[in-house]
């Protein structure tokens, strides 16, 4: 969506030398752009039987709760370590140096639903692919994911393939 790309802000250098950071923060000061972000998930998401969003903190939270409630379904979330006050299981995945860890509510899922997992970009597919996971050990079944960005050229959804085919991605920075 031409929208999406004339809105997202890069900042060079961030959070580290060489890095081109896609801030989507300038997208949500615009309420309309925001509705039709929710809007292309659900028509892309072709009318999926969806039993669930899952997000992934922190900024999964902020479109998968808008697709949560466009779909009439539970929002979810995932979190890092320590952040979710009930039972939690967890996931441990490697970052470029060293591993991070995300956890989520051991009731926050039935067995057998559909689950749609949400995260604000697609980099290298470590952290979806954990939280892919995490929704698999509860029975579920990740029915599709969607994100606003994918940085293709990371290569991030060949890491996602084995766990659903259905990847959405809005904008697709192909060559940065």
């Amino acid at each position: 969506m031409e929208k999406i790309l004339k809105t997202i802000r890069n900042v060079p250098d961030f959070p580290k030398p060489g890095i081109q950071f896609k801030d989507i923060t300038p997208i949500l000061h615009d309420p309309q752009l925001c509705r039709e972000i929710t809007d292309a998930f659900v028509e892309k998401l072709g009318g999926s039987r969806i039993d669930a969003v899952v997000g992934i903190e922190s900024r999964g939270f902020l479109f998968g709760i808008l697709l949560a409630q466009k779909l009439n379904v539970p929002f979810v979330m995932v979190r890092k370590s320590g952040k979710l006050p009930f039972t939690t299981v967890g996931m441990d995945y490697a970052l470029e140096y060293g591993t991070a860890r995300i956890e989520i509510h051991t009731d926050a899922l039935q067995p057998g639903w559909n689950v749609v997992l949400h995260d604000d970009l697609l980099a290298t597919g470590g952290t979806a692919a954990a939280a892919a996971r995490l929704i698999e050990m509860q029975g579920a079944q990740v029915a599709a994911f969607t994100f606003v960005v994918e940085l293709g050229f990371l290569g991030g959804r060949k890491n996602l393939g084995e766990h659903a085919g259905n990847i959405i991605s809005l904008v697709n920075y192909d060559g940065e």
